[in-house]
């Protein structure tokens, strides 16, 4: 079975830092990280996404259209079982509070520490298995 991990994000660079931070993992087959560019696009692939094991949702705060602040408590209805980190450049205390309180697991400000979200993502490989 496939395990997936869900970024969402508007920013098309956002996926050539993710590929690349995570080019060994990727490799190894350790996981697969599929791109969303939008909210609605990402609500739609974490309901499609139960043939394989969805484990995790990264997910940008700030998007044109819905935000991730809008889609977090519908995916979290949708999926409860998969947790979400939110991703934000804004990481005040507002904002925290706001995400923790729509069901975020975390929330991880720009530019992002990927020595803690590999720390996130391997908790959440040895609890999916």
């Amino acid at each position: 079975m496939s395990v997936y991990i869900l970024v969402v994000d508007d920013e098309p660079d956002i996926e050539v830092l993710f590929r690349q931070h995570f080019r060994r993992d990727l490799r190894a087959g350790r996981f697969l990280m599929e791109f969303a560019p939008s909210a609605p696009v990402a609500l739609q692939r974490a309901i499609e996404i139960r043939d394989a094991a969805l484990v995790l949702i990264l997910s940008d705060i700030n998007m044109p259209g819905m935000s991730g602040l809008e889609m977090l408590p519908i995916v979290r209805a949708a999926r409860p079982d998969v947790p979400v980190i939110m991703i934000t450049a804004y990481g005040d205390a507002e904002t925290r509070r706001r995400a923790l309180e729509n069901g975020a697991t975390d929330l991880l400000t720009k530019p992002i520490d990927f020595a803690a979200l590999r720390l996130a993502i391997d908790t959440r490989l040895e609890q999916a298995a």
